[in-house]
């Protein structure tokens, strides 16, 4: 017998109570059939395999989801698709539940229903038709919403409709629509958008369809003026259409308005998921293209996320740190960083405070404010950066580093920073890089 059945056995001998009232302190079992093999816990939505073994649906779609093709205690081939509702077992637990109601056991409610491949596919053959006729917004909506409701659910009917390019097929909708002549009525474009987020990521079709210039102006609109989840849905868009390499998407007519509509989503915050897709897709702009990089530094960015980096947590970090390592690389950026009492401090601080990749990208934005702008000579600009640095255990950290090892680009880039700090040791007091407390008069 297969490990999953013998774990079943001894879960059920030493059932766990489900609840105390009424039944005089003894407690309930739940019995062995009503238990799935996997979780051990009562099946909410059973569905039988080809092998005959029950399990609760999302026990075993996760079991699936993780690659493994096989049943957990025959271990025979099984796929999703193979899965069917067990009906009968699973009436037979909500009776169970209802008889024991009084010993503080809930009914379980009954399952949806997935939805079919078939199902899907006519609800995007809808959505096609309706997006067309553009006296049919009221119809786009409805159908658009179904499809959202439904991708909701459950992952089971997410995959369902993404394996049948509900992400293009929403993808063309919005593009048609932004094509129109006239502004399509209502919230019908918010409306794709969050169901398209559903959809997330999209593939190069899908991602190469919504970065068309019709769409892009569309998504910039309301990035910028629409209610706050199509703001946030909008961002979340971009950020796929400009992070899908093989993607082939002309940003150049739209490029100037998306930046900075997302410099204004990371200035004015309207919640941390959009923030954070913002600023992965400001990376991927700036890295692309040097004027996106110095457009940023004149937007006046790299103060906001120096500052922004004091108390961030792990995944802003590494995010505002690789956007300012992108927004350095312009000249306008690191005038601008080298200007900032809390730059060179907060970069020191971040070393070993959050990942071995917000160090990298520490390292190698250190290394380029560190950097003279021309061959062997060093402006007062980059030499208060050095010293700052210096201030604030910069040398000491770098030591550390390369003792304990990182990727050879950065260990290049951190023995150029130690022979730049090197000239300017024993200039000041080294001080506490987590005490921010009288940066500004140590800049001056």
């Amino acid at each position: 017998m297969a490990l999953l059945a013998r774990r079943a056995r001894r879960a059920v001998a030493k059932a766990a109570p489900l609840g105390g009232g009424g039944g005089g302190g003894v407690e309930l079992a739940i019995p062995a059939h009503f238990r799935c093999p996997i979780s051990l816990d009562l099946m909410r939505d059973p569905v039988t395999g080809p092998t005959g073994i029950t399990y609760d649906r999302e026990s075993i779609e996760a079991w699936l989801d993780t690659g493994r093709a096989t049943c957990p205690v025959t271990h025979a081939p099984l796929r999703h698709e193979d899965l069917v509702p067990n009906h009968a077992i699973r009436r037979v637990i909500q009776d169970w539940c209802v008889a024991n109601r009084s010993r503080g056991v809930e009914r379980i409610p009954t399952p949806k229903i997935p939805v079919t491949p078939v199902q899907a596919s006519e609800l995007l053959f809808d959505l096609a038709g309706a997006a067309r006729r553009r006296d049919a917004a009221a119809r786009c909506a409805e159908v658009v919403a179904k499809i959202k409701a439904l991708a909701r659910d459950s992952e089971r009917n997410r995959r369902c409709f993404a394996s049948i390019g509900t992400g293009r097929a929403l993808a063309a909708a919005f593009q048609t629509l932004a094509a129109a002549d006239a502004a399509p009525a209502g919230r019908v474009p918010e409306d794709i958008l969050a169901a398209l987020v559903c959809m997330m990521p999209l593939d190069e079709e899908a991602a190469g369809t919504l970065g068309s210039p019709s769409s892009l102006g569309s998504l910039v609109a309301i990035a910028e003026n629409g209610s706050l989840a199509g703001r946030m849905n909008a961002v979340l868009a971009i950020k796929e259409i400009v992070s899908c390499d093989g993607a082939f998407v002309d940003l150049s007519e739209k490029v100037d308005a998306i930046v900075d509509s997302l410099v204004k989503i990371i200035k004015a915050p309207i919640c941390p998921l959009a923030t954070k897709a913002a600023m992965v897709a400001t990376y991927h702009l700036a890295r692309s293209d040097e004027r996106v990089a110095a457009r940023l530094a004149t937007a006046g960015l790299v103060p906001v996320l120096i500052e922004a980096l004091v108390e961030a947590d792990k995944s802003v970090s590494e995010k505002a740190l690789g956007l300012v390592d992108a927004v350095l690389t312009s000249e306008e950026g690191r005038a601008s960083a080298r200007a900032h009492a809390l730059t060179m401090p907060v970069l020191v601080k971040k070393m070993f405070r959050v990942s071995d990749l917000a160090t990298e990208l520490a390292v190698s934005a250190m290394w380029r404010l560190g950097k003279a702008p021309c061959a062997g000579e060093e402006d007062e600009a980059v030499v208060r950066c050095l010293v700052d640095a210096l201030r604030v255990g910069a040398f000491q950290k770098l030591l550390l580093l390369l003792q304990v090892g990182c990727r050879d680009a950065t260990k290049e880039k951190a023995t150029e920073l130690l022979k730049m700090l090197n000239k300017h040791k024993g200039v000041g007091e080294c001080v506490d890089a987590g005490d921010f407390r009288g940066l500004n008069r140590l800049s001056a």
